[in-house]
């Protein structure tokens, strides 16, 4: 699991069956003051999530798949939610 902020949409003239009626969202991946930071990605929304808000994202495969309920999906990366806030203590 990735915590990131949507930075941007991705759209597309043809796309695989799989994403279709799904959108594209590119993620910047939040990191700890510290910490390596990670190149942003795409993700598969599942959660009607929209440019600046902070989600969580499945960055498996096979749990990516299984929150689809679909075990032949082509996906790596599903957002899974958005986060209203974030505590560190």
């Amino acid at each position: 699991m990735v915590i990131g902020k949507i930075v941007g949409t991705v759209v597309t003239t043809i796309s695989h069956p799989h994403y279709k009626n799904r959108r594209l969202l590119v993620v910047q991946p939040l990191a700890l003051p510290g910490q390596p930071e990670d190149g942003d990605f795409i993700a598969l929304d599942n959660s009607q999530a929209g440019i600046g808000d902070t989600v969580l994202v499945n960055r498996e495969g096979n749990g990516a798949r299984q929150v689809l309920a679909n075990p032949d999906a082509a996906v790596i990366s599903v957002i899974v939610g958005i986060i209203d806030s974030v505590t560190l203590a």
